[in-house]
């Protein structure tokens, strides 16, 4: 597939394109976006399976080695001491896809973002007002 570009028309449709061992990762990875973000809307941004609720909260992407996990520099930030063992940049982390995802710190890092563009979308609001 080298040199071609993919437009994923879903989440179903990216996560499809893994063997089922990823697809597996990626499925359980979802869930626990969706039940840390109720209410948060899918769709593909950058490419990627991303969920959003006043804004983008979080991405994800399977690559050969790893999970990527984009959930902007405020999330990474805000989980630095937990996210250390893991590779990462400013606003992404890479979880080996050889280990088990550490869901229960997703769900905290997703949770958080959902409590930050909750508030940033309420101080759009007031200043409306």
């Amino acid at each position: 597939m080298d040199g071609i570009k993919i437009n994923y028309e879903s989440i179903d449709a990216y996560i499809s394109m893994f063997p089922p061992e990823v697809q597996e990762i990626l499925n359980r990875l979802r869930e626990v976006i969706k039940e840390s973000a109720p209410g948060a809307e899918e769709k593909i941004s950058y490419q990627m399976p991303t969920f959003a609720l006043h804004g983008n909260l979080v991405h994800f992407a399977a690559y050969k080695n790893h999970i990527g996990f984009y959930p902007a520099a405020s999330g990474i930030e805000a989980f630095k001491d937990e996210l250390s063992r893991y590779k990462g940049a400013k606003g992404s982390v890479q979880f080996p896809i050889d280990k088990s995802l550490p869901y229960d710190l997703i769900s905290r890092i997703v949770k958080y973002r959902v409590a930050e563009n909750i508030r940033k979308a309420e101080g759009k609001l007031k200043k409306l007002k």
